[in-house]
């Protein structure tokens, strides 16, 4: 009743190999642009001036991030772990690109137990009788990934006896997958406490020099697993994100690059030239990007966002519609986002979504391994994420390295949702 095992895929799932090396290969550029991103105040105003009229939490997000500008900031060293996420799409010569879905910048998950799963599939190759395959499986461990970057914040930091504060739910489904990043810290002698935001709301507080303590102990950095959704919430979880967010502590993710994760950044990123301005003297690096990027639309007030809402009506099977939100299970395909574009069309709600292209990948079969379900074999579509970790002190960039990947696999049958939605489970590529 307490424990379940997390879902996965009984094989591996085949994955190009070209894909497969061209997003390890990008995702140093991507920490570079979320980086940029989450320093440009005129860029984060501008882009999200729509979205906070119309979507509360967003906006909310936006405020305090203003107040924190306005007063200073204390923090000096930034640590982002984040997680770009892409889908195979199959074109009409049966040729397979790469695509990508969304860059996740706060609480990017599974990088504990995607950990584990490559052995888990080496077992069953073994057992299978596939000695050769199974010694073809990537070796992959991003817990430790995410682990250096969150100790090297915590070195920079400069404080032997301050701690690392995982800042987690009221209840935690996904705990051992936490566990095994909070090991690798543990293995190094980095001391870890786990609050949750009502903890920080009763006990949090701030010196004079706004070093943050809690319990009486000094916090280095604070690891949001929490804190994407609005449910999460209250005045007093609010306040809480305020105090934290004052402080001099390193946060993963601080405010803005919260913000630079938004769907509606991802849009304006697509468009002619905002790479160029974001990151001047990467042209390589730009050129890489955009290679991934599929088509992206607004849908703000005005002649462009009434075009493609229309197309989208007429053509809903083209599209998918996305909210601003995290944590999968939000998107909208097909009937579904023909209703809501219709109520919404001429509204400024609107501007709260964005339309991308549906990307169409190749199914393939395997089996679901879920707790209490039957095994069958399903059709399925897989997602890779590759997780990338960055520190900047002041205006140094001291690491910047991807850190592993996550394969997600789930039935065709599911437009939308990820393994904590109940939906994906976790897989390993298998290059082909």
């Amino acid at each position: 009743q307490v424990v379940n095992y997390a879902p996965f895929t009984l094989l591996p799932s085949a994955v190009p190999r070209a894909l497969f090396e061209q997003a390890y290969a990008v995702q140093q550029d991507f920490n570079l642009l979320v980086d940029a991103i989450s320093q440009n105040k005129e860029f984060l105003e501008q882009t999200l001036a729509s979205t906070i009229k119309v979507d509360d939490f967003t906006a909310q997000l936006f405020r305090i991030y203003m107040q924190v500008l306005e007063e200073g900031l204390a923090q000096t060293v930034f640590l982002g772990i984040n997680r770009s996420d892409y889908m195979f799409d199959c074109g009409l010569d049966g040729t397979a690109a790469l695509k990508q879905i969304e860059i996740n910048t706060i609480a990017a998950s599974f990088g504990g137990l995607t950990s584990r799963t490559a052995d888990v599939h080496g077992l069953v190759l073994k057992v299978l009788g596939k000695t050769k395959e199974a010694s073809r499986l990537l070796p992959n461990n991003p817990s430790k990934g995410l682990a250096l970057g969150i100790a090297k914040a915590w070195e920079l930091y400069g404080s032997q006896s301050a701690v690392v504060m995982f800042l987690v739910e009221e209840i935690q489904r996904n705990i051992f997958d936490q566990r095994c990043v909070e090991n690798e810290l543990w293995n190094r002698n980095i001391r870890v406490i786990r609050r949750r935001f009502r903890d920080v709301f009763e006990k949090g507080s701030l010196d004079g020099s706004r070093r943050l303590y809690i319990d009486g102990q000094e916090v280095a950095v604070v690891y949001y697993r929490e804190g994407y959704v609005p449910q999460t919430y209250d005045q007093q979880n609010w306040a809480a994100r305020v105090l934290l967010e004052r402080s001099r502590a390193v946060k993963c993710p601080d405010i803005a690059t919260q913000l630079a994760g938004t769907k509606k950044v991802q849009q304006e990123l697509s468009r002619p030239g905002t790479l160029e301005k974001l990151l001047p003297g990467h042209p390589e690096a730009v050129a890489r990007m955009r290679a991934t990027f599929a088509g992206l639309y607004s849908l703000d007030e005005g002649e462009e966002g009434d075009k493609i809402a229309a197309a989208a009506i007429a053509d809903p099977e083209r599209f998918v519609l996305k909210p601003q939100r995290e944590g999968g299970g939000n998107n909208l395909y097909g009937e579904e986002l023909r209703q809501v574009l219709e109520k919404i069309k001429d509204s400024p709600e609107r501007t709260s979504y964005i339309l991308m292209d549906k990307i169409k990948p190749q199914p393939a079969l395997n089996y679901l391994l879920r707790a209490h379900s039957p095994l069958q074999v399903s059709e399925c579509i897989s997602e890779l994420g590759i997780f990338g970790v960055y520190v900047r002190q002041g205006q140094e960039m001291v690491l910047n390295e991807a850190a592993g990947h996550l394969l997600r696999t789930k039935a065709i049958q599911h437009a939308d949702g990820g393994v904590a939605a109940g939906v994906a489970v976790l897989d390993t590529p298998y290059l082909v």
